[in-house]
């Protein structure tokens, strides 16, 4: 009978474990998820006028007028 209460307790705490990991992952995914937008709003505050021209000339061209 001890036996079977140890392994009813183990049971338990292993599948306490397994629930307290997907909080975790959750987490982590939630702080990549913002390192990527951090980067992504810095990357298009420093090349933002370069696509501003980028696209100004991909328009000139597409609208028939050559770019100056």
């Amino acid at each position: 009978m001890r036996t079977l209460i140890d392994l009813l307790t183990w049971v338990r705490l292993w599948l306490n474990l397994q629930g307290e990991e997907s909080g975790q992952d959750l987490a982590e995914y939630g702080l990549i998820i913002a390192l990527i937008a951090v980067v992504a709003v810095a990357a298009l505050g420093v090349l933002g006028s370069n696509i501003t021209t980028l696209l100004s000339q991909i328009g000139g061209y597409l609208g028939g007028q050559a770019p100056e």
